[in-house]
């Protein structure tokens, strides 16, 4: 009997493996078949082996999205590259296409706040923004949580916190004072993150962070939960679940730590509003983005403080880390290119003369703001070159959502997440010609704008088309907080770059000659020794933290 089985067996089972296999490869091989795509496919990989081969050209700790900009430009740059990450992940469409990316970010009658954002990126951030964060909420639980959050974020309200983004910004200018002084190295990076830090907290908690204090010890227990939760997203090379046990639990704790701290301070927050509505004024003085959207509350219920703090975790984390990433790129741009160095300083002597410039955005906030328009070509234009993050989303298995390319070609891209690659969009040389790569901030001399909250690309009238410059993301899901970052950006750069030299040192180092003079290319900037390239700590930031030196100006 076991043997009429195993014979049985042993004639059924290659009918089984074939059918495995066929299934397995149509899988595989008959999916997607209408999408551009790099290459054939591995059976068992899809495209990882390649994705694998790209990391493996270069420094293994560059951003992925070098990568993807390697592989579209080696399959012809079209405008979606289809990556077949399944079973890993789900199937991926690289958009390097500003049309392309318009159509996935813009309100439809059937998707009236765009596209949904895909799971790849809420799951891999919860622990850090929480699940019912103003990034990764969907449908009119956004809408209400942006509708309470927009009152505190107006450039008119912000305009009237000036005075916290000075004072902060002066502890940061004692800070490089003191390095100037002692003629050491330092990290930009951890320097322009405390700043932000103590900027964001003020603005967003009415809270002293104290990030600048030198003793880490006198930091706001939220600072220090937030670092240390933040380094556990460095990107150390190290793909499988396991080797990342330890990193992940460590993650969880202090996710639950942050929460809890992040908590406490809303209560009180809380408390003291309702404290203030019971007096003769019936109002609190502070005016933090939180104390607006908890001015209407009556009770804090445990449903609207879940939601308030995981939305506070968001303006504290985006808030601190996408104006930090454009200070330190800016100081390192300016330090390569003597001309726009020049320019920007001269704005500043024909705005400012010999008065501080803190004082001056005291005096005539509005109108300051307002005429720093080089400043804001530069910083519009480090933005086009060195961009935070993309943007990913979902398009549902049977949406029935489809793309259209410039050509006409329809595409439905039903199941796949739309990768919205801002590095590859805003380097497009159908858009940015032969300088593409390059930093020329002049290209937006006449738009300097940099917002993102103009609906409609017919409605620009630049020859740059408003769609291929995204850095705060565009349509209904654009960043709330786009506008504070714009405004202590330009304070902390107007304040700091006729007053110090920035000296890059180690990667990215300026090339000298033989007198020790930097050497010049045929386009005006400074040749450096290597190549200064971003990895990934949640978003893109300089591999090397952005080791410096500051100097004292005459």
């Amino acid at each position: 009997m076991s043997t009429t089985i195993t014979y049985a067996v042993l004639t059924v089972l290659p009918g089984i493996l074939w059918l495995l296999f066929v299934r397995l490869r149509n899988w595989r091989y008959k999916a997607f078949t209408h999408l551009p795509e790099p290459g054939s496919r591995s059976l068992p990989l899809g495209h990882l082996k390649l994705i694998a081969e790209g990391f493996a050209k270069g420094d293994k700790r560059r951003h992925v999205d070098y990568v993807f900009s390697d592989i579209v430009k080696e399959g012809g740059s079209p405008d979606l590259t289809f990556i077949d990450l399944r079973p890993v992940n789900f199937g991926m469409l690289i958009v390097g296409s500003h049309y392309i990316a318009e159509q996935i970010t813009r309100s439809s009658k059937t998707l009236p706040y765009s596209v949904e954002k895909s799971p790849t990126m809420t799951e891999g951030l919860v622990r850090l923004i929480g699940p019912k964060s103003i990034l990764t909420e969907e449908g009119d639980a956004w809408k209400n949580l942006r509708k309470r959050f927009n009152p505190g974020f107006a450039p008119q309200h912000l305009q009237t916190l000036l005075p916290a983004i000075v004072e902060q910004t002066t502890i940061f200018m004692s800070r490089l004072d003191a390095i100037a002084e002692s003629g050491k190295e330092c990290e930009m990076e951890s320097l322009c993150t405390d700043v932000t830090f103590d900027i964001i907290g003020s603005i967003v908690m009415n809270l002293r962070f104290n990030a600048q204090n030198d003793d880490l010890s006198q930091a706001h227990e939220i600072v220090k939960c937030f670092k240390e939760l933040i380094i556990t997203y460095a990107d150390n090379g190290r793909i499988w679940l396991w080797a990342n046990i330890p990193v992940r639990i460590r993650r969880v704790l202090l996710s639950r730590q942050t929460d809890k701290v992040i908590k406490r301070a809303i209560q009180n927050n809380f408390d003291d509003i309702k404290a203030a509505q019971s007096t003769a004024t019936r109002q609190s003085k502070d005016r933090s983005i939180l104390a607006l959207s908890l001015q209407d509350t009556d009770i804090l219920t445990p449903e609207i403080l879940a939601a308030t703090a995981d939305s506070i975790k968001t303006f504290l984390f985006a808030g601190h880390d996408t104006t930090s990433i454009l200070l330190m790129r800016t100081f390192y741009a300016l330090s390569l290119h003597p001309k726009c160095l020049a320019k920007i300083r001269a704005e500043h002597d024909a705005i400012f003369g010999s008065d501080d410039p803190r004082d001056v955005f005291l005096a005539r906030p509005e109108e300051t703001l307002k005429a720093l328009t080089y400043t804001s070509a530069c910083m519009k234009e480090v933005l086009r070159l060195w961009p935070p993050a993309g943007s990913a989303r979902l398009a549902k298995p049977g949406s029935g959502f489809s793309i259209r390319t410039e050509e006409g070609e329809e595409y439905n891209v039903d199941g796949l997440v739309l990768y919205i690659c801002h590095y590859i969009i805003q380097r497009d040389p159908k858009v940015y010609g032969e300088t593409a790569d390059d930093f020329v901030p002049e290209r937006w001399l006449g738009d300097t704008d940099t917002s993102s909250a103009q609906k409609d690309e017919a409605t620009g009238s630049g020859t740059i088309p408003l769609g291929a410059w995204r850095p705060f993301e565009r349509g209904p899901r654009n960043c709330v907080g786009q506008e504070l970052a714009n405004i202590e950006a330009r304070v902390i750069l107007a304040s700091v770059i006729r007053r110090y030299d920035f000296v890059k040192v180690g990667a990215g180092e300026v090339e000298v000659n033989e007198k020790g003079s930097p050497v010049l290319d045929e386009k005006g900037r400074y040749r450096t020794k290597s190549d200064l390239f971003n990895s990934m700590v949640v978003t893109a930031k300089p591999f090397d933290h952005m080791r410096m030196k500051v100097k004292l100006r005459n």
